[in-house]
């Protein structure tokens, strides 16, 4: 029976092993995926796995068994390979059925493609990114399990004490490498497929100096500005249509990085420019569908797991959420104490500002997202760096969030709709481009006077329809494909935002601190790594639970509805309703109630009057504002 460290570095090993007994087992392709599945089913299990996220790729064994934290950034077309095949030795003259799958390059002698024995199988293709905008404590944390707990089997040297050097900072060490780019000369990591230089395998070209390399054109097509990591090929064998684009996923598959991999693709790309005709694809699609498999690896998908979430704090498994909110109630009050010290005093703008953050789409009905919660804090000051700091804290609260400056430049130059590139076959990412949970921070402040182009107003438009709508309309130049999103927006503004949202709440300081940032930055400092954790999985897992409302609550709602409006018919609308109902399901969910009750109401109804009371006021001092 393979051991624990068998099936991690030799997964193909029992691949083979089960493929040698298909002519008594036919279903041995369920089994290879039964097993896997069965060998990461304890809890620490997954563990074990070496992670493509925290391992730099020229330290793992090809072929062995690795994890990859990921979002579905594109789906390529499903592709033909041979699951079965046979060789032939002259030599011996000897024939071998072999197994295909899980691999990219037949082995084992001259491939007999007459042979009955040949199976021509089917396969899609899914381009992985790592997930946009993930915090840097998630991979910090993730990092530090993987160095303790991950059987890493080493390709070349792998140290485990070297892990207070960062994936990314990994790269800065290589000034040597990138001089020895024009010599080619043969090295330990070439002969493990790591032809290209260890920067481009974890950053994309873009950073790159030097224009004179063959793939430094390629784009590693990240959704956000300034991503590093790894992107993989991910090939998938079953179920492939159970999978969507942006879907956040930990694959479990075999590493490929062969070198052949990259002959193959330069071959190719020379015989398309000799010979246009002789094959489908373009130049452009061959560079972005083969690309160098030591800038680009391919795993062979064994097992994938849907993420809800990439706390790496909090199982992943929603079974146990109950009992870890049990657990983290009493750290409402302790975020709510800090919250109102980073918001300068202000409690009101605190508590709306948790509810922000454990909101979510739960349902849709028809077109409408029912749970979002999308928070306008306007007051707040343009000339200080203030956004900034309160972006950096809720950045230290999430496991993934980007911060998008509204300046007039940004609007009318950055690419915020995913577009189809049809002549690399590709969709081309757009900073839209988002796994669910992600928090999206919008620096209003930063707007001046100026003229949104066409591609400003494309853009404005698009923010609007994610903030109504929960929905981004990719481009594919003859029509718009609409794809659903959960993404929660935050808007920062001097006044009321130029964009929708559902809730306004005007920032009023009761501090007032001689120097702000020096205040702020002692405010962060002043929480503890272990008190920053105890916030993550509260917020994590209040956004995790579910909620009903019974019919008895149900009923007295609509009761107080009808009283509330008796009076004055304009003072309680539908929307009104909506955004109320809304308030007390996060309120109930944020003081560990997954059920509201009549206190939950009353109290909901009190913050709103608070709330809106405060809104009028500022009206009044702004006579102008809407």
């Amino acid at each position: 029976m393979p051991t624990v460290h068998d099936w991690i570095s030799d997964p193909l090993g029992v691949v083979e092993g089960l493929f040698a007994q298909s002519n008594t087992c036919p279903d041995w392709e369920k089994k290879v995926v039964e097993y896997f599945k069965e060998k990461l089913k304890p809890n620490d299990a997954h563990t074990w796995v070496p992670s493509l996220n925290d391992v730099p790729l020229h330290y793992l064994k090809p072929n062995s068994l690795v994890k990859f934290r990921c979002m579905v950034q594109d789906m390529f077309d499903p592709e033909f390979f041979m699951g079965v095949y046979e060789t032939n030795d002259p030599t011996l003259d000897s024939k071998q059925v072999k197994c295909g799958k899980y691999k990219d390059i037949t082995e084992g002698g001259q491939v007999d493609f007459n042979s009955r024995n040949t199976v021509t199988s089917e396969r899609q293709t899914f381009y992985c990114v790592p997930i946009p905008g993930e915090s840097q404590w998630v991979k910090e944390i993730s990092f530090t399990w993987t160095q303790k707990l991950a059987r890493v089997v080493p390709s070349t040297s792998y140290v485990p004490n070297r892990h207070k050097r960062s994936y990314e900072e990994d790269d800065e060490m290589d000034t040597q490498p990138q001089q020895m780019k024009g010599v080619r000369a043969q090295s330990s990591a070439e002969s493990h497929g790591n032809i290209e230089p260890k920067r481009q395998e974890t950053e994309a070209p873009s950073h790159d100096s030097s224009p004179s390399h063959c793939t430094s054109s390629l784009d590693l097509n990240f959704p956000l500005p300034g991503e590093k990591g790894p992107a993989c090929l991910v090939k998938v064998y079953e179920d492939w249509d159970g999978f969507k684009l942006n879907d956040m996923l930990e694959v479990f598959g075999i590493l490929s990085v062969d070198p052949a991999l990259s002959v193959i693709a330069d071959e190719r790309e020379a015989s398309s420019l000799l010979h246009p005709t002789e094959g489908m694809e373009t130049v452009e699609e061959q560079r972005v569908h083969s690309p160098p498999a030591s800038l680009v690896p391919r795993l062979h998908m064994l097992y994938a797991q849907p993420l809800v979430h990439n706390n790496p704090l909090l199982p992943s498994r929603s079974f146990y959420l109950n009992f870890y909110y049990i657990f983290t109630l009493h750290f409402k009050a302790e975020l709510l104490t800090y919250l109102t010290h980073v918001l300068l005093g202000d409690s009101l703008a605190a508590e709306y500002l948790i509810l922000h953050l454990i909101s979510n789409v739960y349902s849709r009905r028809d077109v409408l997202p029912l749970g979002k919660f999308t928070l306008n804090l306007s007051g707040c000051p343009h000339s200080s760096p203030y956004t900034e700091h309160l972006y950096k804290v809720i950045q230290q609260l999430v496991p993934s969030s980007y911060r998008l400056c509204m300046s007039l430049h940004n609007m009318n130059n950055q690419r915020m709709v995913p577009r189809k590139d049809y002549t690399a076959n590709r969709l081309v990412s757009g900073t839209l481009q988002l796994a669910n949970n992600t928090s999206l921070f919008l620096d209003e402040t930063q707007l001046e006077q100026g003229q949104l182009d066409a591609t400003g107003v494309r853009n404005i438009t698009a923010l609007g329809n994610l903030i109504t709508w929960q929905k981004v309309d990719y481009d594919f130049n003859y029509h718009q494909m609409e794809f659903s999103c959960n993404i929660n927006v935050l808007i920062t503004s001097e006044g009321r935002s130029l964009l929708p949202s559902d809730c306004q709440v005007h920032l009023r300081p009761t501090l007032n601190p001689p120097n702000l940032e020096e205040y702020l930055s002692a405010v962060q400092v002043a929480q503890v790594p272990s008190q920053l954790n105890k916030y993550r999985i509260y917020l994590s897992v209040a956004r995790a639970l579910n909620y009903t409302i019974s019919d008895e609550i149900t009923k007295a709602v609509e009761e107080d509805f009808v009283e509330m409006r008796k009076d004055d018919p304009q003072s309680m609308s539908a929307e009104d309703l909506h955004r109320l109902l809304v308030v007390a399901r996060l309120l109930s969910l944020s003081n560990g109630q997954n059920t509201l009750s009549r206190d939950g109401w009353m109290k909901a109804k009190q913050l709103e009057a608070l709330r809106m009371s405060r809104t009028q006021q500022q009206k009044c001092v702004n006579g102008n504002e809407p």
